[in-house]
């Protein structure tokens, strides 16, 4: 069971996580239950907010640099060759709680990948953008541009950093794409305006929801959700410790 609290004049959605099936307890997210997909931690759909939004960069962001990333199916499978452990992470672009964890938990499991110790699948969701938003699939799309030029990890870094109170737009994930060197060119502009990826973006949604989570952002572990019912996922240095004893890093 998923519980929302609605806010404004279209019943936009500040989602609280109540308790998700598949997270086993309570804990701050974005919900994606019925009625749940048409706002999000962050705030509604806005253009003037992207337009205004102030762009951001990783602060690990010349190690991401040369973090390989691949993509499998549906997922976009981030770290070395070779890597002992395998950590699923699912977060929605729009999800603001997932921000809030992408520049903590997420920055401490890519240092891991990046030290050769764990390997990330990212399941990128977009049902925030039920009920008629683009800001999701938008940013999904960008980042599964952003793999074939080498970039991913990098510049899904700084789309976290830089989310907007409102949706992403085109605009604004071409301005975060400025900020990763290498990225812009006529391939990686093109698939943005052109949405190349959304039929992927839709097929990673459906990814998600087959998971049979209620909410975002979720961490598996050997299929067991970490770091949710005590908000670890949240700091940095509490989320290196529960990695810690599951095994992964040291």
């Amino acid at each position: 069971m998923v519980g929302v609290r609605r806010t404004g004049r279209a019943g936009r959605v500040v989602a609280v996580v109540a308790a998700a099936a598949l997270l086993g307890g309570a804990v701050a997210g974005c919900g994606s239950g019925p009625g749940s997909g048409s706002g999000s931690a962050s705030g509604s759909a806005s253009g003037s907010d992207a337009a205004s939004a102030e762009v951001r960069t990783s602060p690990i962001a010349d190690r991401l640099a040369t973090l390989p990333a691949v993509v499998d199916g549906a997922k976009v499978v981030v770290g070395r060759p070779g890597a002992p452990r395998t950590v699923q992470v699912l977060v929605d672009p729009r999800c603001g709680y997932c921000a809030k964890f992408e520049a903590a938990g997420g920055e401490t499991l890519l240092k891991l990948a990046d030290g050769g110790k764990v390997r990330i699948e990212y399941l990128l969701a977009s049902f925030l953008d039920r009920g008629g938003a683009s800001g999701s699939v938008k940013a999904v799309n960008a980042l599964r541009a952003s793999v074939d030029a080498g970039k991913f990890a990098e510049y899904q870094a700084a789309v976290f950093a830089s989310q907007p109170k409102g949706g992403f737009t085109d605009e604004l994930l071409l301005r975060i794409a400025d900020r990763v060197p290498g990225l812009r060119g006529a391939a990686f502009d093109r698939a943005v305006a052109e949405g190349t990826y959304t039929g992927w973006a839709g097929e990673a949604e459906r990814a998600f929801e087959a998971t049979g989570a209620e909410g975002t952002p979720v961490v598996l572990v050997d299929g067991k959700p970490v770091g949710a019912k005590d908000g670890a996922m949240f700091d940095a240095a509490a989320f290196g410790r529960v990695l810690g004893e599951a095994g992964i890093g040291g």
